[in-house]
């Protein structure tokens, strides 16, 4: 995986503002009758550059947020930011969800839907063009952006990679 050592192990000085991407109520038919309870997808990242998301699963809305809050702690990814931008155009999949996310100029702002939204301006990407295509499913559109997100790379990056100075890299 390419952003495996993007992976951030501790997370106690980060500021992290978590939001809620989807709620589901699921039952449970038993012999006594069905058992509802919740499901929440939760995305939380610092605005600058770490993102992580989680699911939690309990009886009460609140509790199914909270545990899905800690999840997604467990599973911080550090991405490259440029002046509120991407370094470059990125598509991902995830099951059935692809997305494809572009770097935008200054003022245009986070051009993106639902799930994708959240995971893009928990990141700190404040202007962006997105574009999901497929399935729809919260779910997978969360791990398919949080996919595309750790799949980019900066020109620092690229140029420690190919072990060459970083004027090397614009200029060929």
């Amino acid at each position: 995986m390419a952003g495996s050592n993007k992976r951030i192990r501790n997370n106690n000085d980060l500021d992290l503002k978590d939001r809620l991407v989807a709620i589901n109520r699921v039952t449970k038919v038993t012999k006594g009758g069905r058992t509802f309870s919740f499901s929440a997808i939760v995305v939380v990242g610092n605005e600058n550059g770490v993102v992580g998301w989680g699911l939690g699963k309990a009886g009460e809305v609140t509790s199914a947020i909270a545990k899905g809050v800690e999840a997604a702690k467990k599973n911080l990814v550090k991405v490259p930011v440029l002046n509120g931008t991407i370094p470059h155009e990125q598509y991902a999949r995830f099951g059935g969800a692809s997305v494809f996310i572009k770097p935008a100029s200054h003022g245009t702002g986070v051009k993106a839907g639902g799930a994708m939204r959240a995971v893009l301006e928990s990141v700190g990407v404040t202007d962006v063009l997105a574009k999901s295509k497929g399935s729809s499913n919260p779910h997978n559109l969360v791990k398919a952006s949080i996919e595309a997100l750790i799949e980019l790379r900066d020109a620092n990056e690229v140029a420690k990679h190919r072990g060459v100075s970083l004027e090397k890299v614009f200029n060929g």
